[in-house]
């Protein structure tokens, strides 16, 4: 585990429903508002990212910024990571929130992303009180029109690129229920730039390489490999009927939709139909330029401007409340 700095810095093991999930909770100060990350998925681990989320969006000079490592992921058990569903996932989520809420006596502030928000968004009808608002960075919303989407792409990107046609002919055609044609289009993708901007795969790679095995030592990587594997193969085939827009969760919350101009997972128009079938008042949608499917990382300066300003309109909201309650 790299090196802890800060006021509070502590990892936590929380048993859920037969499964035991850790939860790093830093912080520069006492008294912090909570917030929790919700990592994309299928299959990906958190806790390696610690170091790059505190260099990039700097979350805990502001928030009590716990690190969630889900069912599965990590170097958990093959147990659990056989142990794996969506419902399964989301079911673990509410289990987190109601623990951090009653941990710390506050609403949770939720930054989730891509799959993670998909979670979050079906947790927050079940247990809005637990939630302060949600960010979610690029969810998943409808898997058929963003594997047309994508495949639409990388054809349009390929038509003067035979290197790119043979690896798109290895790759067939959507659904991809098998991990390994997943993460071919996920790194056909990352090489566009429609993951993250101007990195390529391999530059993700190696930095994802060197923070799984900073974090969970050689053995736990390859564990955090082979669970990767277990939980695409459980939970891909279940996405393929996914779709938040003709039928949408009621989170009960606000939503803070992030998204990315350059991610060809989530085009505009599935965007703006998600912000559509989600309707509060409260909400707020932005598309970011220059942005892939991981905003956050690559424009985390409008990623936290966000957090920062639904925070304090939050706190307000609620002594606000409390005031007209005495």
């Amino acid at each position: 585990m790299p090196a802890r700095t800060g006021a509070i810095d502590r990892t936590v093991e929380l048993p859920i429903d037969g499964s035991l999930q850790k939860i790093r909770m830093c912080g520069d100060r006492h008294g912090l508002p909570p917030l929790l990350v919700v990592q994309a998925g299928p299959g990906f681990p958190l806790l390696h990212e610690v170091a790059r989320f505190r260099k990039r969006l700097k979350l805990e000079r502001d928030f009590l910024t716990c690190y969630w490592d889900q069912r599965g992921c990590g170097a958990a058990t093959r147990h659990d990571a056989e142990s794996v569903s969506s419902r399964r996932q989301v079911d673990d989520l509410c289990e987190v929130l109601r623990w951090l809420n009653a941990e710390t006596g506050a609403k949770v502030i939720v930054l989730a992303v891509s799959l993670g928000a998909t979670f979050a968004l079906q947790a927050a009808e079940r247990e809005p009180g637990s939630f302060a608002f949600i960010a979610a960075i690029s969810p998943d919303a409808q898997a058929r029109e963003s594997d047309a989407s994508a495949a639409a792409f990388l054809r349009a990107r390929s038509a003067k690129d035979t290197r790119l046609q043979a690896r798109l002919a290895k790759l067939g055609e959507p659904p991809y229920l098998d991990p390994s044609k997943f993460q071919l289009r996920a790194r056909l993708l990352a090489d566009l730039g429609s993951i993250e901007s101007g990195k390529r795969f391999g530059s993700l790679l190696r930095e994802t390489l060197f923070g799984l095995v900073a974090s969970y030592g050689l053995f736990g990587t390859a564990r955090a490999l082979n669970n990767m594997d277990r939980i695409q193969r459980r939970i891909l085939p279940e996405l393929t009927t996914l779709d938040l827009v003709a039928n949408p969760p009621r989170p009960k919350v606000p939503v803070h939709f992030v998204f990315g101009e350059e991610d060809a997972l989530v085009p505009g128009a599935t965007a703006s139909r998600l912000a559509a079938a989600i309707p509060d008042a409260r909400n707020t949608s932005v598309r970011v330029p220059g942005a892939g499917h991981l905003v956050h990382f690559d424009h985390p300066e409008v990623v936290r401007s966000i957090l920062l300003k639904e925070s304090k309109s939050a706190r307000g909201g609620e002594l606000e409340a409390a005031g007209s309650s005495r």
